[in-house]
């Protein structure tokens, strides 16, 4: 089984508003995130949110995803990354870390970055645009651990650098991997990305 960390604790503060919240294809950035992820096939979902999080939850009560709750609310990306994979149950093969406010991740992307995960011999899958990786992350459960207890100040990055040899990039022709949605101005950029 594979599990999916999505990250949503973020408080917005570049955006001036709930980012995660704004409209997005017909919903919210953050259920269109999630729609993404359970259509790629994936059922371990792990939403991780910040303790103000009445108004996500209300947003994704129909979706068939789990709230976990970041306890260090001013953490970082990885205290977050770290929610989500302690989150019960512990049993599964692989996790996919996916930004909640990457709105242009598609289904497709994640179905192929887990249908290269098993075949490609690595343990780690990142999708790779012009020579640049992005977003999502997938990697295998042995991982999981050092996550846990190492990468202090830089993230997943960290686990990329300490195992390159176990990397395996991804092409893909879509620049969307390479951004995140921060400012307003990005808002604009990505609801320009809407067919």
């Amino acid at each position: 089984m594979i599990r999916a960390v999505v990250l949503a604790a973020g408080q917005s503060r570049r955006m001036g508003t709930q980012k995660l919240l704004l409209p997005f294809a017909g919903q919210t950035v953050l259920v269109h995130v999630v729609d993404q992820v359970v259509a790629a096939g994936v059922s371990d979902v792990c939403v991780v949110v910040g303790p103000d999080h009445a108004a996500i939850a209300a947003a994704l009560a129909d979706r068939p995803a789990r709230l976990v709750v970041n306890p260090d609310p001013q953490g970082d990306m990885l205290s977050s990354v770290r929610a989500g994979l302690k989150a019960p149950p512990a049993a599964y093969q692989a996790a996919i870390v996916v930004l909640g406010d990457q709105p242009s991740v598609t289904a497709d992307l994640i179905a192929g970055m887990l249908r290269a995960f098993p075949t490609c011999g690595r343990g780690i899958v990142v999708p790779a645009c012009a020579g640049r990786r992005g977003h999502p992350l997938v990697f295998a459960a042995r991982f999981i651990e050092e996550v846990l207890t190492r990468f202090d100040q830089v993230g997943l990055r960290g686990l990329l650098a300490a195992h390159p040899g176990d990397v395996f990039e991804l092409p893909v022709a879509d620049a969307g991997v390479l951004a995140d949605m921060d400012t307003p101005a990005d808002y604009v950029r990505e609801l320009g990305r809407v067919p």
